[in-house]
């Protein structure tokens, strides 16, 4: 099986699941990282430069033996069941790994105001108000899932694709990228902080880090 991970040289969490996921099962694959400019070309046509089909002109993008797939839970799931971190039969339990993923990505859209928005001021008063309110409040989410089931990661008592998930995206969130998100965010939230530390410490996890991320990229402070 030949497989091809196309993203952009960063570690966002929507590429960085799939990622991890491959690495940690040891499968071999191609990790693509393409640049603005051959992405901009893909959203007008649909493909990378040489040829490769990009399915609904966004990435990341999964493509096993010629065969190109999209969209992130799809990706996650496949390369989690490569590497033992989602399961094969297992409905419930793959369930409660979808909503973590699908919560992750509910959090995300959140910023998506904030993103458009050109005037600083108000992007700043955006982010604010959101860091109090609606984010805050969904997090607070998560953190009752863990709480209320006595789980130490997030879909139960074994790390899967949703802890790697969850890890990357409040890396994102506290790492300073995101202005006017204050990098304290997680301070109230001490089980999905244990979470994100169990992920950040663990061993092929921490080769993953040193060996392909930015020198210049900010972790954030999610511990």
């Amino acid at each position: 099986m030949k497989i091809r991970f196309i993203y952009a040289n960063t570690p966002f969490w929507r590429a960085e699941i799939g990622r991890i996921a491959l690495h940690l099962g040891g499968v071999t694959f191609e990790d693509l990282r393409i640049d603005r400019e051959e992405y901009s070309r893909v959203r007008d046509i649909g493909k990378l430069d040489d040829g490769t089909k990009i399915p609904f002109r966004q990435i990341p993008c999964l493509n096993i033996d010629g065969q190109s797939i999209n969209q992130t839970g799809g990706i996650s799931r496949f390369c989690g069941k490569l590497s033992g971190l989602y399961p094969h039969n297992d409905l419930v339990q793959a369930a409660l790994i979808d909503q973590v993923i699908d919560m992750a990505s509910d959090i995300t859209n959140l910023l998506g105001a904030s993103m458009r928005e050109e005037d600083e001021n108000k992007k700043k008063e955006i982010r604010i108000q959101l860091s109090k309110g609606d984010l805050s409040r969904k997090i607070s989410f998560l953190e009752e899932l863990l709480t209320e089931n006595s789980w130490h990661w997030m879909a139960g008592n074994e790390m899967t694709i949703a802890d790697i998930a969850i890890w990357r995206l409040m890396g994102w969130l506290t790492s300073g990228a995101v202005d006017h998100i204050p990098r304290t965010l997680l301070k109230p939230f001490p089980n999905i902080k244990n979470v994100c530390k169990q992920v950040g410490s663990y061993p092929k996890i921490v080769e993953w880090v040193n060996m392909t991320y930015p020198e210049n990229y900010s972790m954030g402070n999610p511990n």
